[in-house]
């Protein structure tokens, strides 16, 4: 089990206002992030919610719908629906595993990789947008802050 330092003594109850919450700050910036991305992948008719587990299937390989899930911290309901209508558009396709009939993985199809083909270079580019004006340092140094948040936050919820 992993541990967490201490907690900061940056925020006080007194004073806290929402937009000076890393939290609230992170989400409009993904926010923006997903809306840009949404706009340019629309025309590939591709959504956030579509080519994120794709994207993962793509750098992965075979996933079963219970690791997609739980990458995409969501339920394996909404997985199973998300990955029917990926199915419908013959992007990926489940298979049983051979060894126990329980676990079904699933991967792309041809057509999935090539609907994916758009995605890194438009992500890449939409991560620049937004990194615009920051410098190698900057970015470097930022990207070991929202490491270090990501891995107390997991912390934190192994220990409840």
């Amino acid at each position: 089990m992993a541990r967490t330092p201490p907690p900061a003594d940056f925020y006080d109850a007194s004073t806290y206002t929402s937009d000076q919450s890393v939290g609230f700050l992170l989400k409009r910036v993904l926010l923006s992030i997903v809306y840009q991305a949404d706009k340019r992948l629309g025309p590939h008719d591709l959504t956030t919610a579509q080519w994120g587990p794709l994207m993962r299937l793509r750098m992965n390989g075979q996933s079963t719908v219970a690791e997609l899930a739980k990458w995409a911290q969501t339920d394996a309901g909404a997985m199973t629906r998300l990955l029917d209508r990926l199915e419908k558009k013959g992007l990926c396709k489940r298979v049983r595993s051979t060894a126990d009939r329980r676990v079904v993985q699933v991967e792309l199809t041809p057509e999935g990789e090539a609907a994916m083909v758009h995605v890194p270079e438009v992500l890449a580019d939409v991560m620049n947008q937004h990194l615009a004006g920051f410098s190698k340092t900057e970015w470097t140094a930022l990207m070991g802050y929202l490491r270090r948040m990501a891995e107390t936050g997991d912390a934190l919820r192994e220990t409840g």
